[in-house]
């Protein structure tokens, strides 16, 4: 009411004074300050943690590696530079059309390899060079998620193929030309009728033992490639993912290098290429449908690091299982979603950073009679929309700093481990990712929605990933499934649980306090014991889920079918618990002081959000209403604890200027008459 009240004194004061006085509308308008835009450094206190540290944090032994990339583009005229407000920013022109932007990308992946960002890439070994290739794709899909995925396409779809799948005899004759681009590659296993049933493609491999060559047919129309990246405009050769028949025998999936065009560009004889068209993001890739005709190609393009084919036609592999050859066939692929789970972090900091940046220079309103307008992130409602999310940020980042070390440090033994974390985190990360630019646009007002200014934009070009390389949902059900399968294998064996940070179900049920307070929430203990108290009773839940429909004689799928409510809560669960234990894992790294302290505080907060907006909590019992209670006024109190530090954390991520939007510096003058 008071609100009310003085709105109405404003209103009457107003209607008087244009009663009462003589004054000329000039003069009236001339009362009124201008909106200015002050910069958030110079309002804002300053970091009371090193920044650079935080940084070290976020990108290890890469940050040399991915500000060599950012420079490289920075430097260039080919990555679009325009001046806006005093500053120069670089950004794909998305007013071309769909046959620019495919052209602009490939000019710019010309670019970066005459200067040589891609030298050596099948040459560096170990761990070491995995990072780098990791840093490299990264790197440029900060610019533009086409590049990236253009860049991912050749070099860890196509490249990654032949270098897992292939043996000495395809690494020979194809790591020098997919690094010089002499021959650029696809990836062909999508198909119109197939997307996360790779099992159940339909393209049909057939051996001719008197030619000894392989032929590719597309039997029908539902078996024809779908979406294959770079197959529409550029693409001279792909990876084939097809059943192979041997003797009468269907063998199961495999995988084959087939040309498509010609070194004029041509496309091949019996191979039909057609445009998937304008799409909603993206569309500097080149995406295509492929069809086969009876293609041959010779018995050497099998990629028989799993299974092979003689000359005179026996089918030969070491691994006589079916599932196990498909497993390992298809092992080495997880590298495809641990560059989407990181790559999905490089984008939700730059909405954050455009949006938090807009917030603090941005007001809105005065509370009070005769004072400024308020800056947008010092209302609690705005610090609600962006400080959880950039807390947990944080979180996911430093989860995906994980998957990607234990991939590149893989062993046979820790594939099932790399290929479980991997699903959870691209399903986790690229959620997440797409909520924050949601909020980012709609924190930005009316700015959100220009094109310039990224946040909205970025939603179509990254809507993709969420079942690119499998479906968000699928994944969350695959997760379960693998649990179960290390809970009854633990159960027949008689054997404590070991993998998959499943070690905890070995100790008596942690017990959660009646009574929530504000300090007992920000303990890791308890922190700990609610989220591996979630994932026990969740895990067992769905154990018993199963078994009572097994016992009812149900088929093993439809099970899976009628138990995926639970399969996807679990899934979450095991998701929530393992970034929380590589976050502990991260900050027990930093000595005691500042830096500590704000990573203390982000870590309660990620935990708590998670408490407060998961419905799991509350459905199955973990927590009261009343204990609910308690932890939505945490979050707000650990918003306003945040709220100092929001400028040095996401001036932490390290992202230049240039990558971010007009309204993350000054907006006025970019806004201004003079810069049209």
């Amino acid at each position: 009411m008071d609100r009310v009240n003085f709105r109405t004194q404003i209103l009457t004061r107003h209607l008087q004074t244009h009663q009462t006085t003589t004054t000329t509308t000039t003069d009236l308008l001339n009362t009124a300050p201008c909106v200015s835009y002050t910069p958030p450094e110079l309002s804002e206190p300053s970091p009371n943690f090193d920044t650079t540290s935080l940084r070290k944090l976020l990108d290890g032994q890469s940050v040399e590696d991915i500000d060599y990339i950012f420079n490289l583009m920075i430097q260039s005229s080919l990555f679009c530079p325009r001046e806006r407000g005093g500053k120069v920013f670089i950004a794909p022109d998305f007013n071309q059309s769909m046959e620019q932007q495919r052209e602009m990308t490939m000019r710019r992946i010309d670019y970066l390899r005459e200067k040589g960002a891609f030298d050596g890439w099948f040459d560096k070994k170990g761990p070491e060079g995995d990072l780098w290739r990791f840093a490299q794709a990264e790197s440029v899909s900060v610019f533009d998620h086409s590049l990236g995925i253009k860049l991912g396409v050749h070099f860890f779809l196509w490249g990654g193929a032949i270098r897992f799948m292939g043996t000495k005899r395809h690494h020979d004759k194809w790591y020098k030309p997919t690094e010089t681009y002499e021959v650029k590659g696809c990836f062909a296993m999508t198909e119109l009728g197939h997307g996360s049933n790779v099992r159940g493609i339909e393209t049909i491999t057939r051996y001719d033992a008197s030619t000894g060559e392989f032929i590719i047919n597309t039997p029908c129309e539902s078996a024809q490639k779908y979406w294959i990246g770079g197959a529409a405009n550029h693409a001279t050769h792909t990876v084939v993912f097809s059943q192979l028949e041997i003797n009468g025998v269907n063998q199961g999936v495999h995988a084959f290098i087939a040309q498509i065009r010609d070194e004029n560009g041509n496309v091949c004889p019996n191979i039909r290429i057609a445009d998937c068209g304008h799409k909603i993001g993206l569309n500097g890739v080149d995406n295509g449908r492929i069809w086969f005709d009876n293609l041959r190609i010779p018995r050497e393009n099998l990629l028989n690091s799993v299974a092979d084919v003689s000359p005179d036609g026996q089918y030969l592999s070491a691994i006589k299982d079916p599932d196990q050859r498909f497993a390992a066939f298809l092992a080495p692929l997880t590298s495809g979603r641990v560059t989407i789970a990181a790559s999905s972090m490089n984008t939700t900091k730059i909405g954050l950073a455009t949006a938090i940046r807009y917030s603090l220079s941005r007001r809105a309103f005065s509370i009070r009679p005769n004072e400024p307008e308020v800056l947008l992130l010092d209302y609690p409602s705005h610090q609600r929309r962006l400080l959880p999310l950039l807390a947990k940020t944080y979180a996911l980042s430093f989860a995906s700093n994980y998957l990607k070390m234990i991939y590149v440090k893989r062993t046979p033994e820790s594939i099932k481990t790399v290929h479980v974390v991997s699903s959870a985190l691209k399903a986790v990360l690229t959620w997440h990712c797409m909520r924050t630019l949601q909020e980012c646009r709609e924190a930005c007002g009316g700015q959100g929605l220009k094109t310039e200014n990224h946040v909205g934009h970025l939603k179509s070009e990254y809507d993709v990933q969420l079942t690119f390389e499998g479906d968000n949902n699928v994944l969350m059900q695959q997760i379960s499934k693998a649990l179960l399968a290390e809970f009854l294998a633990a159960k027949k064996r008689n054997k404590p649980i070991r993998g998959l940070g499943l070690e905890h179900l070995n100790k008596p049920a942690p017990i959660i306090p009646c009574h929530l307070t504000s300090s007992t929430l920000r303990t890791t203990q308890f922190q700990t014991d609610i989220f591996c108290l979630r994932e026990r009773d969740l895990l067992h839940r769905f154990v018993s889920e199963v078994s009572q429909h097994q016992a009812q004689g149900e088929s093993k799928d439809h099970i899976f079918t009628v138990t995926y409510q639970t399969a996807e809560d679990l899934g979450r669960a095991f998701s929530d618990r393992l970034i929380l234990q590589t976050y502990l894992d991260v900050e027990a790294t930093v000595p005691e002081g500042p830096l500590k302290s704000v990573l203390g505080l982000m870590r309660s907060m990620y935990t708590t959000i998670v408490l407060e907006e998961d419905a799991s909590f509350l459905r199955y019992g973990y927590l009261s209403t009343d204990n609910a209670a308690v932890v939505r006024k945490e979050v707000l109190k650990l918003c306003s604890e945040l709220r100092p530090h929001a400028l040095s954390l996401v001036s932490s991520f390290g992202i230049p200027d240039a990558f971010l939007a007009p309204i993350a510096f000054n907006w006025v003058d970019a806004n201004a008459w003079s810069s049209i």
